[in-house]
């Protein structure tokens, strides 16, 4: 991005003050209406980032300033605030992959992140916010930048290409003063990466969680092939500023830097923990069958899983198994010892290690092959 300011600017704070990066007296923040900011960030870690978010909502006084927030990350899938991970994701298939998963404040769907996917937050006051305002701000910079580009925002706040592909999704959060809401802006991600992971991990999941609506998306760069970063970046920079009657510079910040954002560290750790992330999950319930087998063609069967998980944690757990395959009491001891765990494959199968130990033999391999069926349910 052309003529980057690389100083931290003055993020006025709600008190009426802000902090300088040098660490000079508080300087108080101008009340121009016309005040905004155009921040770059420097991390592409997805969880700095959306603390980032957090923080610039807490601490910068939006009812002053409009604030853009632009930021990339490394390849992972963030889901919105109601939703349910394992419905959502390939959770198995992200870890073998080294793709973290993040849940952010905000509603919406699930997307993927990576290097090629830009995203752009919104910052404003409760009563400024205008989510197609917002919209008009990227889809005027596309046009501006390759007018043959046929760009429309939609009733559901998505950016469709050419009346079809989805080149942009939405969600937003406000609070009882501030709002953001945040899109994403697909350039050059990697399309084969997100069919992989954007598919259920566990089958037979029941919940209120909000889904997602899968949509058929496409690249900027499969439509105009010349469009660099640093234009497409100056680009919405520049648009930002006239649809807002705005002169912010581009400014690049660093959320690592807790001398500039103090306590943003502590967001990131609480964003990167399984409380959050998973812990946060609506109840839901599974109902699904399981095949089993100990090892012989011939000796094959079936059980049928029901759970209720709250909170990410299993509260029950209720196994049916032909009585003639499994005993009874192996299968019931199996829930048993599931309830009050995690719904989470290291955790149960850490749960079941007793268990197994205590038979041998055939009861050993068939038990074990129950065990392992309901992990693959876990993720």
């Amino acid at each position: 991005m052309s003529h980057i300011r690389r100083t931290l600017p003055l993020l006025g704070r709600r008190s009426g003050v802000c902090r300088r990066q040098t660490g000079s007296p508080p300087a108080r923040t101008s009340s121009s209406s016309g005040a905004g900011l155009v921040l770059r960030s420097q991390s592409t870690d997805v969880y700095q980032n959306l603390a980032l978010e957090d923080w610039i909502d807490a601490n910068v006084d939006l009812q002053q300033r409009r604030v853009l927030l632009l930021w990339r990350n490394r390849p992972a899938v963030v889901i919105g605030r109601h939703q349910n991970p394992w419905a959502e994701c390939d959770l198995p298939a992200m870890r073998r992959a080294g793709i973290p998963l993040a849940r952010r404040r905000s509603g919406g769907g699930t997307v993927f992140h990576d290097l090629g996917n830009l995203n752009l937050t919104f910052f404003a006051s409760k009563k400024a916010y205008d989510r197609q305002r917002n919209l008009k701000v990227v889809t005027e910079a596309l046009r501006r930048l390759r007018p043959g580009l046929d760009v429309q925002a939609t009733d559901r706040f998505d950016i469709l290409l050419n009346g079809r592909y989805k080149i942009s999704g939405s969600a937003s959060r406000l609070s009882r003063k501030s709002s953001y809401h945040h899109c994403t802006l697909l350039h050059s991600a990697d399309r084969s990466a997100l069919a992989a992971v954007l598919r259920p991990s566990c089958p037979g999941i029941h919940s209120n969680a909000t889904p997602s609506v899968p949509s058929p998306v496409a690249n900027l760069l499969d439509h105009a092939p010349s469009l660099q970063w640093e234009e497409l970046l100056d680009a919405l920079a520049h648009q930002y500023n006239a649809e807002f009657s705005l002169s912010a510079a581009p400014t690049l910040v660093n959320p690592a830097d807790e001398s500039a954002f103090p306590g943003l560290g502590r967001t990131a750790a609480e964003l990167r923990g399984w409380e959050w992330t998973f812990g946060k999950t609506p109840k839901f319930s599974v109902q699904t069958l399981l095949d089993l087998t100990d090892g012989r063609p011939s000796a094959r069967s079936a059980a049928r899983l029901r759970m209720e998980v709250k909170n990410g944690v299993i509260e029950s757990c209720e196994l049916d198994v032909a009585a003639d395959w499994l005993p009874r009491r192996l299968s019931g001891e199996l829930g048993g010892v599931l309830v009050g765990e995690r719904f989470c494959r290291q955790r149960a199968a850490a749960a079941v290690t007793a268990l197994l130990r205590a038979e041998s033999g055939e009861l050993q391999n068939r038990l074990r092959s129950l065990c392992d069926a309901v992990l693959s349910v876990t993720g």
